[in-house]
């Protein structure tokens, strides 16, 4: 079937029943360095700006409408098992757009939109009827056919139909979700995926989750910051080349008929001839610690696994990499290297042999550094070189890459430290791709060719008013002051204080050791008062894994990251933490014997929202609590709460 004719047959099957299961075909067949693109629909285009003046680049009007459809739905396709060298037949529950490209289901289709727009976003969900689904114990995993959408990291409104993750759309419901995105909302890489307690890790497990991007096109004023897309550019004008990376862990498992998870004679889950792998159960499938490592399964980025990116890179190219990790259960520790010119052909590779691979063929002497931008969509204070990028569920990473020469480069997953796995175990040391760079022009000092481009574009393209400003930040060591979107809360009064302890067996949340629980959906856990300024300290109190920390709505800054010992680990060169004081992210790892310390201001938006351990199975097994903000006079912390587990949408 070629692929035009497979579009008409997948538009047919949409027109004629609205959402039917498309052919079973391998997703790799036309590999991708992004994920298919979402078709939205604008009523113009891309927010105008003002073309000079004191605030040029700012927003004229924030009159738009972006509209999208997606379809829950269950689809039967294949995953190349490397493991195994063979394509396994899977059954996922998976996004479905009427172009979703050849990569669906395994990657959903990245939505771009714009600050000032309004995101109409229609959810089909097209998954069977449960029937009574509910459990006496909100906190056993249940309804896994039950769905609702989070716009992960979005500074929007958690109520009504917005980022409203109290909301349960059942089976045969079609609910449309309405963003509006604010005017001065922060330009950067974002995410959406299921949020409904009791099936997020069974449907995010499942591939479920896509890039949401948010683009920028204001220009920094002297008092107002801009968008650091206008700054990432060639002389000439061009953006830099951009890559979409989403990487997912999809822990499917194929059962015999005594219902257990079939594996080899070495306990390595396996799929035979004839059977369908699917992610149906938490009992086996998240529960325990070693199940990902076991499973066999690798990282998968854009759907596929240990797959060459496609399209080339170019020597001394700067590219913008948006890497997100869209993941369940597995920390990623990436590194790029320079692969050896007699290396080894890539072949199909056991999960078991990737570790010696690496060694034989990806030089350790040639570690390539990159600079990340951006932390969960949010532009730093300044470029930060590394030659390590750690991403734990939830996180995101915008970085720019430079590859100096031509050739190959690996692009690796090392073992992380079970300190900060979140596992607790430490992971298979994987390949995840290689990149093959072409001829262009090689740089022998890499951070001199980035900062010239970056100056040159300044002079280029920032508004005489703060052009100088922004090429003298950029000579002193990189820095990005001009792009910050949010207020430095460093040296702010807080004006109150939180705490927040994670414990395992059984999954609770609490504020002191005495009176962690385990989440109740009408319970009110938190009352926040809106403009409050607080500090929180994190911690997790208990032997296992450690907990990435993630709240909706408002993000936070990073004060703070104290060993017990008493180090800093923002000092630490190799840890995970290096360099990230007064950084803000909206999802951060709490190890263990380690007390960090946020602050942040609850901003704009009242309502009910949640907090939770990103570890999803964590999330859905009791790791939890409802969060309220309130105005100032606190009288909206009376009213009850309004949760969807008790008022579905049907």
């Amino acid at each position: 079937m070629t692929t035009l004719t497979r579009w008409f047959v997948g538009m047919a099957c949409v027109l004629a029943c609205g959402g039917c299961s498309r052919d079973r075909r391998p997703v790799e067949e036309h590999g991708r360095d992004s994920p298919p693109e979402a078709h939205v629909e604008r009523t113009d285009r891309a927010p105008a700006a003002s073309p000079s003046g004191a605030d040029a680049g700012r927003l004229q009007d924030s009159s738009h409408e972006a509209s999208l459809a997606l379809r829950v739905a269950f689809t039967e396709t294949t995953i190349r098992n490397p493991a195994t060298q063979q394509l396994d037949h899977v059954k996922l529950r998976s996004y479905q757009t009427a172009n979703g490209g050849s990569d669906a289901p395994l990657v959903a289709p990245t939505i771009r939109v714009f600050p000032g727009d309004t995101v109409r976003l229609t959810l089909n969900n097209q998954l069977p009827d449960e029937g009574g689904c509910e459990t006496p114990d909100p906190n056993t995993p249940h309804c896994f056919n039950t769905t609702n959408m989070h716009a992960h990291g979005l500074w929007v409104s958690p109520s009504g139909n917005s980022d409203n993750v109290l909301l349960s759309i059942r089976p045969n419901v079609v609910f449309q979700y309405e963003y509006n995105i604010p005017a001065d909302h922060p330009a950067g890489t974002f995410w959406y995926h299921p949020h409904r307690h009791g099936s997020t890790a069974m449907q995010v497990g499942s591939g479920m989750a896509g890039a949401l991007i948010v683009e920028g096109t204001r220009l920094p004023t002297q008092t107002q910051p801009g968008d650091i897309d206008t700054l990432l550019k060639d002389a000439d004008g061009t953006p830099f080349p951009e890559r979409v990376l989403l990487l997912q862990q999809i822990p499917y498992a194929c059962r015999g008929t005594d219902g257990k998870i079939k594996t080899d004679a070495n306990g390595q889950w396996i799929c035979e001839p004839g059977d369908i792998g699917q992610v149906d159960s938490h009992t086996d499938i998240f529960v325990p610690p070693s199940a990902w490592k076991m499973s066999g399964r690798f990282t998968t980025i854009n759907g596929r696994a240990v797959e060459p990116l496609v399209e080339h890179a170019m020597a001394g190219r700067i590219e913008r990499w948006r890497l997100i990790h869209a993941g369940v259960r597995a920390t990623i520790k990436l590194q790029f290297r320079r692969r050896l010119s007699n290396s080894n052909p890539l072949g199909r590779m056991a999960a078991r042999d990737h570790s010696a691979w690496i060694d034989a063929n990806c030089d350790p002497q040639q570690v390539i550094s990159h600079w990340e931008l951006a932390a969960d969509g949010l532009t730093r204070d300044r470029l930060d070189a590394r030659t390590t990028t750690f991403l734990q569920p939830g996180y995101r990473s915008d970085a720019l890459v430079l590859f100096p020469t031509p050739g190959e480069y690996c692009v690796i997953d090392e073992e992380a430290d079970a300190a900060v796995a979140v596992n607790g175990v430490s992971a298979n040391r994987q390949l995840l791709t290689t990149v093959t760079v072409d001829d262009g022009n090689a740089v022998s000092d890499p951070t001199a060719q980035l900062k010239q481009t970056l100056k040159n574009a300044a002079g280029a393209f920032m508004p005489p008013p703060v052009r100088q400003r922004v090429q003298d930040d950029l000579d002193n060591d990189l820095r990005l002051t001009s792009f910050v979107p949010h207020e430095d809360l460093s040296s702010a009064q807080p004006t109150g204080t939180q705490s927040l302890l994670f414990a395992f067996a059984p999954p609770r949340v609490g504020t002191t050791s005495t009176d962690l629980k385990p989440y109740d959906p009408g319970r009110l856990d938190r009352i926040l008062t809106l403009d409050a300024v607080e500090d929180w300290t994190l911690k997790s109190v208990s032997l296992g894994s450690p907990h990435p920390f993630h709240i909706h709505i408002n993000p936070f800054q990073i004060l703070t990251v104290i060993q017990d010992d008493g180090k800093d680990l923002t000092e630490e060169p190799a840890s995970e933490f290096f360099h990230l004081k007064g950084v803000w992210k909206d999802t951060l790892l709490v190890p263990q014997k380690v007390t960090i310390t946020v602050r942040t201001k609850y901003r704009r938006y009242i309502g009910d929202f949640v907090l939770h351990c990103h570890i999803l199975d964590h999330e859905d097994r009791g790791m939890m609590q409802n969060v309220r903000i309130v105005l100032p006079d606190g009288a909206g912390g009376q009213q009850p709460l309004r949760h969807g587990g008790h008022a579905p949408l049907r």
